[in-house]
């Protein structure tokens, strides 16, 4: 038996679920903003993951996968309690730097709203005043609500359709928030690039610190293959070793989703490959997200990024 088995799963919607990893060592070593790369079995892709959270008593962490593509759709399948992933290395990137900020916001959009959990609760802990803005398309896609209340001091729960929370995008949330609150140090965002890139923008006016979590095309995780490249400002970093978090008032987000696109052929072809191979039934077709509009995704749809 490997090492790396699962011992719970939990599903959020037909395209989106958890997974619970036993991994004593990696649990105590797992630090807010980090990820892991991930092989389902012997001849599959490597896949980075954002490390959703981390429980060092039971000896695990969490992931929580879109099936979006080949593999996490093969996962989705697979992936059962009890069974086991073939690899998993990490925890990969540096950690979210914590500090000492006094009142922070901590944005989460659709499937980006798992991977800002573990910095929400580490700003908690380390004393801030910390709002938390979720964003999802409609009541039914809503996760994690009662730990984010847990960690967070005010939250601000934001849908598309208005079944729950306030009726808006996830900038509508952040302008609630600023307008209440005149003393916001810092604002973690986690999410789509062009949701990122969104958030980026309205806290700019007011020159809130604004953190992006960025995971890009990603290869080895070691900075060697070049793959996750992005543009920060007048330099060119690599998410895998000098991120994943960036300044997102510096990011090149255009640069980004131009070179996020670069293997969808490619991808396609892999996923329609394993797709005309798979016996066992498919989940019902996504939708793309929008390029260039700011409506939120959510766990039914591809969000790439964060």
């Amino acid at each position: 038996m490997s090492q790396f088995e699962i011992v719970s799963r939990e599903d959020f919607s037909e395209v989106t679920y958890l997974l619970e990893v036993r991994h004593p060592q990696m649990a105590r070593a797992a630090r807010p903003g980090q990820f892991v790369i991930v092989m389902l079995n012997e001849h599959g892709e490597r896949i980075p993951l954002t490390i959703a959270d981390f429980d060092r008593h039971r000896g695990t962490i969490t992931l929580v996968i879109q099936a979006v593509g080949k593999t996490t759709k093969q996962m989705q399948q697979e992936c059962r309690v009890g069974t086991s992933l073939f690899g998993l290395v990490g925890p990969m990137g540096i950690p979210t730097h914590i500090g000492k900020p006094k009142k922070v916001l901590c944005v989460g959009g659709g499937l980006g709203v798992a991977p800002v959990f573990p910095q929400a609760r580490a700003l908690k802990e380390a004393g801030a005043y910390v709002i938390g803005i979720l964003g999802f398309r409609s009541k039914d896609l809503i996760f994690w609500e009662d730990k984010f209340r847990a960690a967070c001091d005010e939250l601000i729960l934001c849908t598309n359709d208005g079944s729950a929370g306030m009726k808006g995008l996830i900038t509508d949330g952040i302008a609630v928030a600023l307008a209440g609150h005149a003393d916001v140090d810092e604002c973690v965002a986690i999410g789509p690039p062009v949701m990122m890139k969104a958030c980026a923008d309205a806290t700019r006016a007011r020159r809130i610190k604004t953190m992006v979590s960025v995971n890009p095309i990603m290869v080895d995780g070691t900075g060697m293959c070049g793959g996750c490249r992005v543009k920060v400002g007048d330099d060119v970093k690599f998410a895998c070793v000098d991120g994943p978090d960036f300044d997102g008032h510096l990011v090149d987000f255009d640069d980004l989703m131009t070179r996020l696109r670069r293997f969808t052929p490619e991808e396609k072809r892999a996923e329609q490959r394993w797709s005309d191979s798979c016996r066992m039934p498919q989940p019902p077709a996504m939708r793309k997200v929008g390029e260039d509009g700011l409506e939120l995704p959510d766990p039914s749809e591809e969000a790439l990024g964060g």
